[in-house]
């Protein structure tokens, strides 16, 4: 197995081709949505900002950026579902369309002939949004949860260009990532995951807690409350948490080993990329990268592999987008 250095930036910063660089410009936000000025004060520091912890306010702040950057004209996701920060979704899609470029003379190949399956879509559909919306790639999402997927159904439909670029499929096993969802003849040139974080529903709240406490508060005792700071039950915590989780899609990622370029996960748990590593060598990944990636004072990381040679590689790039590059 080849093993990248650690791809690490010297500053804070988000990826150079993100649109969400420096503060919020929330003037700007309110022209293009107006409700959300309901939302924005002057903190102590004399800059507007939001309630972090209200999930209604940090739900409008989420469409009007989608309308603002990626002409997203209607989003809405039900109560108590994972309202992620944009911010970084869009950091982790930037430095996999990088790693296509790795693989296409520099060149990111664009439009619809790139295919990518986003493990665990969600209610909220992010990354199938703002991937599309960047750089015109199709997306197939997955997730156990009916409910999320009918949420991201509505999303999709309610944004009538986005039905061909975006499609939904239920993976009917809780113990399954890619078994029993994929057919021998889906092929995607990247998969990528954010999996859920915690071991359980009592570990989700005691990181809820320690949330709550870093922003200088008590937590509510309604259940609302902490839900709406995190999210569902599967989108939180699975049994072993985080690293079973990986450890199951890597192991699975072998069975399909060449109907994908690049498979994806994001590591949140920096203690668990060594298990990571390791679970990769065991199934003999040929290429291994871990991308370092840095949202203010948030550091996060995704690990990606292939089973491709480089002369496979080469190959997939010819078929598929090959005319894209040099």
């Amino acid at each position: 197995m080849s093993t990248s250095p650690t791809s690490t930036r010297k500053t804070a910063r988000l990826h150079p081709r993100n649109r969400h660089q420096g503060r919020y410009d929330f003037d700007a936000l309110i022209k293009e949505t107006p409700e959300l000025a309901a939302f924005v004060f002057l903190n102590p520091h004399g800059d507007e900002s939001i309630n972090f912890v209200d999930p209604i306010a940090v739900k409008t702040l989420n469409r009007a950026l989608l309308k603002s950057f990626y002409g997203i004209e209607h989003w809405d996701i039900p109560a108590n579902y994972l309202c992620p920060p944009i911010p970084g979704r869009a950091d982790y899609l930037h430095y996999l369309a990088d790693l296509l470029a790795d693989n296409n003379t520099g060149i990111i190949p664009r439009g619809a002939a790139v295919r990518v399956l986003d493990i665990g879509v969600g209610a909220n559909v992010i990354y199938p949004l703002i991937g599309h919306a960047e750089y015109g790639w199709r997306f197939l999402g997955s997730d156990i949860d009916a409910n999320a997927l009918a949420s991201a159904r509505a999303i999709i439909h309610a944004n009538h260009d986005l039905s061909t670029a975006i499609k939904l499929r239920q993976q009917k096993s809780h113990k399954r990532i890619f078994q029993g969802l994929l057919s021998a003849n889906d092929h995607f040139d990247l998969t990528l995951c954010n999996p859920p974080f915690h071991q359980s529903q009592e570990d989700a709240l005691s990181g809820t807690r320690r949330k709550w406490r870093g922003l200088g508060k008590t937590m509510p005792k309604q259940k609302t409350a902490v839900l709406n700071f995190g999210g569902q039950n599967t989108e939180l915590w699975c049994e072993g948490g985080e690293a079973l989780f990986i450890r199951n899609m890597i192991e699975e990622s072998a069975t399909i080993s060449s109907q994908v370029l690049w498979f994806s996960t994001l590591v949140s748990k920096a203690s668990n990329v060594p298990s990571v590593l390791h679970a990769l060598r065991k199934v003999n990944a040929l290429d291994v990268r871990t991308v370092e990636m840095t949202q203010g004072q948030k550091k996060s990381r995704f690990v990606a592999w292939t089973f491709l040679n480089a002369a496979a590689q080469a190959t997939w790039r010819n078929e598929r987008w090959g005319h894209q590059g040099g």
